[in-house]
């Protein structure tokens, strides 16, 4: 699937005024909406670094509410949030690619920037903002998946602008993180570190416990990415004591509710997976619950990926393709660029056994199933 065509500066301003900021974004979403192609897709590390320093200097806007057009209420919120549900589930399910997840660039342009045009009181329109962060949120990490980065850093600048203009610093430490997970995934882990660290400073007074936890898992998964073994393991400590201390919390947001032990366990096989550390590895491995491939496809799929990979550091040859068809079978059915980057490094860690007959069908097999190239 081809990248939206995007003129060069849209998206990337992080408006000081939120009056702007809602004309900037509602400019950006009705180009990604409309969908004119290209075919490449590029990501600048430098874009985050206006809007990250803005959001950190300053989490709140002094006042959102509007006066003229159309009056809107709690319900029109609640829809909105419906609908990122709803996006969130199917892109989990299915893969950024899927037609549900493309929906959500329909309902920003379409639904979303007309609300944020219309007549609310500050609650209501703090409310709003918010929500639609949120939209923009899952956007981009659609985006993302399907490799489309300069789009999605752009939903994600969005998000984080929209997030200060609902006051919401939970929300806002959240985009940031996903930012800095972004950033990490593309290779510049130094300022992975350094945007998942700002999200914990900023969020850590106002923030629950799980959202904090957050945090400092994907600091920790830069760090191993990094090959910083001891600030690896110090990020994921303080990640598990924050979500030790979210079991007694009750009014924390709803979308952060996935995050649970055994999600980060399964991240911190990842972690230990990049750092080449298989048997501990394995050790968060057995922590991790298991997941409904129909739920979660894409998530169970990346799963089989990484341990099989880390079985395959641990030299058991069997173990590791065993799982990496797994992997195969079951992220043949989401679109996702980023699934296919996880089976590349199950093939890289196959180099050791290339010249068996079981190997190389494997490898055969995968690309032929997920239309990847070599």
């Amino acid at each position: 699937m081809d990248s939206p065509n995007v003129p060069d500066a849209t998206g990337l301003d992080f408006a000081r005024d939120p009056q702007d900021a809602i004309r900037l974004a509602a400019d950006f979403w009705s180009h990604v909406d409309r969908r004119a192609l290209i075919g490449t897709s590029a990501f600048a590390i430098s874009a985050f670094a206006t809007p990250v320093t803005r959001w950190l200097v300053r989490q709140a806007d002094d006042e959102v509410a509007r006066y003229d057009g159309r009056r809107v209420g709690r319900a029109a919120v609640a829809e909105l949030w419906e609908a990122a549900r709803e996006a969130q589930s199917w892109d989990s399910k299915y893969g950024g690619g899927n037609w549900k997840s493309n929906q959500v660039a329909d309902c920003l342009t379409h639904r979303a920037a007309p609300l944020l045009r219309g007549q609310y009181t500050e609650p209501v329109g703090r409310a709003l903002f918010s929500v639609t962060s949120e939209l923009s949120r899952v956007a981009g990490w659609s985006a993302l998946d399907i490799g489309h980065h300069d789009v999605a850093q752009r939903h994600f600048i969005q998000a984080l602008r929209l997030a200060r203009a609902g006051a919401d610093v939970q929300l806002g430490s959240y985009v940031l993180t996903t930012m800095a997970l972004h950033a990490g995934l593309r290779g510049y882990t130094g300022e992975a570190i350094d945007m998942a660290q700002g999200a914990y400073e900023r969020g850590k007074r106002a923030a629950a416990p799980r959202v904090l936890a957050f945090t400092k898992l994907i600091e920790a998964r830069a760090h191993g990415k990094a090959g910083d073994h001891r600030s690896a393991a110090r990020a994921l400590a303080a990640s598990e004591t924050l979500l030790d201390q979210a079991r007694t919390q009750l009014d924390e947001p709803e979308w952060i509710s996935y995050f649970t032990h055994a999600r980060m366990s399964a991240d911190a096989a990842e972690i230990y997976r990049d750092l080449h550390i298989p048997h501990i590895a394995l050790q968060w491995h057995s922590q991790a619950a298991a997941m409904s491939a129909h739920s979660f496809t894409r998530s169970v799929g990346l799963r089989y990926a990484v341990v099989g990979t880390v079985h395959l550091q641990n030299r058991d040859l069997d173990q590791g393709l065993n799982l990496g068809k797994q992997a195969v079978a079951i992220l043949a059915n989401v679109e996702s660029s980023r699934a296919h980057d996880y089976v590349r490094d199950f093939v890289t860690a196959l180099a050791p056994w290339q010249r068996e007959s079981r190997v190389n069908d494997f490898i055969k097999h995968a690309r032929r199933e997920l239309s990847m190239s070599a």
